[in-house]
């Protein structure tokens, strides 16, 4: 990058809230660590109201999400450093908790897996290879990519919603700045102006944690419109520690009133479906015929057990 486009970025990283001073912890390196620690506090306690203001947005983008899964498409998080992390972090936890396939929700972050753990400089800016990223998992008009991206302007995420705008894939981008000037357009644009970071520019604090919140609210609502729950039970969990396990078999006992010994018996000849295994439990059927109304009622227990 030449002097010229660094002071053209510099002009853009002035206009950004996150980039700016944060008046009110200007003195924290004078300060206890209880005294720095509240300061933090203070600002955190600033960012669910943030969020509040773009719930319709969000429940747009979960909506969509949900649509995309019931025919047969995916959920897509693209973006770079923290904002990449966080969408991938989203994506590895639906497959425990909501029993999706691995394939069903994906995380892109510029640079790959290694910069999951140790950032590499300069992957952010390399627009080309967004692009080759979304050809490589064969994305699809029956898909939904979301950006992620604090300071709007990260030109890898950019490049990858405009190569998914190009062919008709839906897409959302979830930004922690003012977008007046955007030039891509996304479908569903979620801004959450979190201000001026504790630490001036450390967007893996305020908006990191913003977005973390909107990703949860867009899995989970989602998760929750295409049947994984009844009422709040996760009752599409996969038992793959000792924990859920625990918590499947914890689940089978208070839901149906029955002892531990019942209910390891029932999960084990349900192959470990706790869905499965209520829907035995409650109409008096095998696994087979269990799997077959569920099936019909396209995974919505509710459907199957309150009629």
């Amino acid at each position: 990058m030449n002097n010229k486009s660094h002071k053209e970025l510099i002009e853009t990283l002035s206009k950004l809230a996150t980039e700016q001073v944060n008046p009110d912890t200007i003195d924290i390196d004078e300060l206890s660590p209880l005294e720095i620690i509240t300061k933090i506090n203070a600002e955190d306690k600033k960012v669910a109201l943030v969020v509040e203001k773009a719930l319709p947005q969000i429940a747009e983008a979960a909506e969509t999400a949900a649509s995309c899964l019931k025919n047969n498409g995916r959920i897509i998080y693209i973006g770079a450093g923290t904002s990449g992390r966080l969408g991938v972090i989203d994506a590895a936890e639906c497959p425990p908790t909501f029993g999706t396939d691995p394939n069903q929700v994906i995380g892109i972050i510029s640079g790959g897996y290694d910069t999951l753990i140790l950032s590499k400089e300069g992957v952010e800016d390399n627009t080309a290879q967004a692009v080759e990223d979304l050809r490589n998992i064969d994305l699809n008009k029956n898909d939904f990519l979301i950006g992620i991206a604090a300071s709007v302007r990260t030109p890898y995420t950019q490049a990858g919603l405009e190569y998914a705008n190009s062919i008709n894939c839906k897409t959302a981008f979830i930004v922690c700045n003012s977008a007046n000037n955007l030039k891509i357009k996304p479908d569903i644009l979620i801004e959450l102006p979190v201000g001026p970071e504790v630490i001036t520019g450390s967007t893996r604090m305020k908006s990191g944690t913003a977005q973390k919140m909107t990703l949860n609210m867009i899995t989970t609502t989602a998760m929750v419109l295409i049947g994984k729950t009844y009422g709040n039970l996760m009752v599409d969990l996969q038992a793959r520690s000792e924990k859920l396990v625990a918590r499947s078999r914890k689940m089978l006992m208070e839901f149906l009133d029955i002892d531990y010994d019942t209910a390891d018996a029932l999960l084990k000849s349900s192959d470990g479906s706790v869905k499965t295994a209520i829907v035995m439990k409650k109409l008096s059927i095998n696994k087979t015929e269990a799997d077959q109304k569920l099936k019909d009622a396209n995974g919505y227990l509710k459907r199957v057990i309150n009629v």
